[in-house]
């Protein structure tokens, strides 16, 4: 189950957007992050949480959309996401952070598959403008972004044919297609 669960939660970059997601399903997702791991057990990340289309504006255009494909500029109105988990590291608790954003990340994002809901990461942002844009006191440091919503698209996983050809792409139906390493490929036996 939980690998048909890790399948299906791919990184979805166009969304239902008039598909709402309430404030009360983005707090399910941040406690699935709070009961996970944490370095030191500091539990140093906090979040806003943004799900009106006030707020979600001010985000948007600050996230860098799917690097490897270069003639897209991101979703287009109707296909963004309609909520957000901004992630934050409160430097009064730890200056280091640890890995603790992946696995409260991988959290949220298997919580938000198992609701039908999918998401997209962004380490990839404006940060400074996203700071001012949401007033983030400077005590927070700004780690990454996930994007919510009702998934758009159809995402494919296929093995990788050449090895250094990792980019994802997408085909003329607009299916998005992920290469991924054989198994054999990625473990080392010595």
């Amino acid at each position: 189950m939980i690998k048909e669960l890790v399948k299906k939660n791919r990184t979805y970059r166009r969304f239902y957007e008039d598909v709402k997601i309430e404030r009360e399903t983005l707090e399910e997702l941040i406690d699935l992050a709070r009961l996970s791991s944490s370095g030191g057990n500091l539990q140093s990340l906090k979040y806003i949480l943004s799900h009106d289309e006030e707020k979600n504006s001010l985000i948007f255009p600050h996230l860098r959309w799917a690097g490897y494909l270069t003639d897209w500029d991101g979703p287009e109105e109707g296909e963004r996401p309609s909520a957000y988990i901004v992630v934050l590291g409160d430097k009064e608790i730890s200056a280091n952070h640890f890995w603790d954003h992946g696995i409260a990340c991988q959290s949220i994002l298997l919580g938000a598959c198992e609701k039908g809901l999918g998401g997209c990461m962004f380490g990839a942002s404006n940060k400074q403008a996203l700071v001012e844009a949401l007033d983030i006191p400077e005590r927070y440091e700004l780690i990454l972004v996930i994007a919510l919503g009702k998934p758009k698209e159809v995402v494919v996983l296929e093995e990788v044919t050449e090895p250094q050809n990792i980019k994802y792409w997408r085909d003329e139906q607009g299916v998005h297609h992920v290469p991924k390493r054989k198994l054999e490929d990625i473990i080392i036996n010595f």
